[in-house]
């Protein structure tokens, strides 16, 4: 059963990453061949929160993108695609670097894949009136998602899984994370330019009339924009005080999704038109595939293997937890990955005296997790709607296009970050 299950994660992957054929194909086709096979049953694949589809995950992007579909109806995209294009002058790199920035804020409070769904829309809207490839926007800002995400408690699904598992709560994210993410975004923005030189080729034509578009102009429906506000408003601060509240950010999604579709009035082909299926079914296959390797015994038995070599020495395992959290999240999605690594965090984390160092163990977790959910096109959720938010629009993004940019970022904020936690936790710690 082992064998099969990572022979059979390694070929899919292996198909998504060639791009022979569609990525939802060889997800769903991995997951048909290990339920055949008898490696999970109907249990393991649909129930078990160890090894089966994340329905927190697959409900909180359903929801989201109701309301995004419901948005879209009302102009607030095209306005916001005026506004920023000409606070950037036209400029394709300044309107590159202000959409990012956007992102990776909106990424803190939101959580990432709410922000990519709402913030992709407004970019094909600009680079449609620039005329310019909207592949390098959409890539720049997904990798800034993971990266602001990083901030808070509730900006990444990672993070709700390491607060829990930890004990540490909003306010700890906010004072450690918090810093790192600044340093990690600045150093994003300078690099940019150079990462994606060539994509930034607009003509004054475009620049001139795109200059002068008044963006008032573009909202189409003010009282459903008013509902639409509410409605995002009260999710907002649901996502926020989830933990308060005792209702999960999933729920939260629908209630807001609910609630929106009864008092807007628009048709279900309307709001369902925003609804990325394909990447729904993608992520279904992907959690069962990676469920396989969870029972299996393999995600489990690689990170104890790293546990295992740090030696019970604090700085060595900081650092390893790191670059294996980079590595490994990159490459089976940072959700399951966490989630398996966790208990073994836990159980590291209790064996050592000091309890900065300790906790230390914890945002090493963290980092490598949501920084190296940039490393390939399936490292995180994000990743996985953004393409499909892109395939969608007639603008795909390859793997490799994606994965060329994402290892890269992936390099430089891991090296960004080993410092920081020696410097922070034990140098002065």
């Amino acid at each position: 059963m082992t064998a099969i299950a990572i022979v059979v994660f390694v070929a899919a992957y292996s198909l998504i990453a060639t791009e022979r054929i569609h990525k939802t194909k060889a997800a769903l086709g991995g997951a048909a061949i290990v339920l055949a096979a008898g490696v999970l049953d109907s249990g393991d694949a649909f129930f078990s929160h160890d090894t089966g589809v994340d329905w927190d995950v697959i409900l909180l992007l359903f929801g989201m993108m109701v309301i995004v579909g419901v948005l879209r109806q009302t102009g607030a995209f095209e306005y916001t695609a005026i506004w920023a294009a000409k606070r950037a002058k036209g400029s394709p790199v300044r309107v590159m670097i202000l959409l990012t920035l956007i992102t990776a804020v909106a990424s803190a409070f939101l959580d990432n894949v709410t922000t990519v769904l709402l913030i992709a829309p407004v970019t094909l809207l600009v680079c449609d009136r620039l005329d310019i490839r909207p592949a390098p926007f959409l890539i720049a800002e997904v990798l800034a998602s993971n990266i602001g995400g990083a901030a808070t408690l509730i900006g990444d699904p990672p993070n709700i899984i390491i607060g829990s598992r930890s004990g540490l709560t909003f306010n700890d994210f906010l004072v450690h994370m918090t810093p790192i993410v600044v340093i990690e975004l600045i150093v994003f923005t300078l690099i940019l330019p150079i990462l994606f030189r060539g994509s930034f080729d607009a003509t004054p034509e475009r620049i001139a009339d795109v200059m002068n578009l008044d963006e008032r102009e573009a909202i189409r429906n003010p009282r459903l924009l008013a509902k639409c506000g509410v409605v995002l408003l009260a999710v907002f601060i649901g996502f926020v005080g989830h933990s308060w509240l005792h209702v999960d950010p999933a729920i939260v999604a629908l209630l807001g999704a609910g609630v929106l579709v009864l008092i807007s009035g628009t048709e279900p082909e309307d709001y369902l038109s925003g609804v990325e299926w394909e990447t729904l079914l993608f992520f279904a296959g992907l959690f069962v595939m990676v469920g396989a390797l969870v029972k299996t015994g393999v995600v489990e038995t690689m990170a104890r293997w790293a546990a295992d070599a740090t030696g019970g020495n604090a700085v060595v395992a900081v650092m390893l937890i790191l670059g294996v959290s980079a590595l490994l999240s990159g490459v089976i999605d940072n959700i399951p990955y966490v989630a398996t690594m966790s208990p073994l965090v836990a159980d590291l984390a209790g064996g050592i005296d000091h309890p900065v160092h300790a906790d230390a163990l914890w945002w090493s977790l963290t980092l490598g997790s949501d920084f190296g959910g940039n490393l390939t096109a399936v490292g995180a959720s994000a990743n996985v709607v953004m393409l499909g938010i892109a395939a969608k629009a007639g603008a795909p993004i390859s793997f490799w296009e994606f994965t060329r940019k994402g290892a890269i970022i992936t390099a430089i904020t891991i090296v960004v970050a080993a410092p920081y936690l020696w410097l922070r936790y034990f140098a002065f710690s």
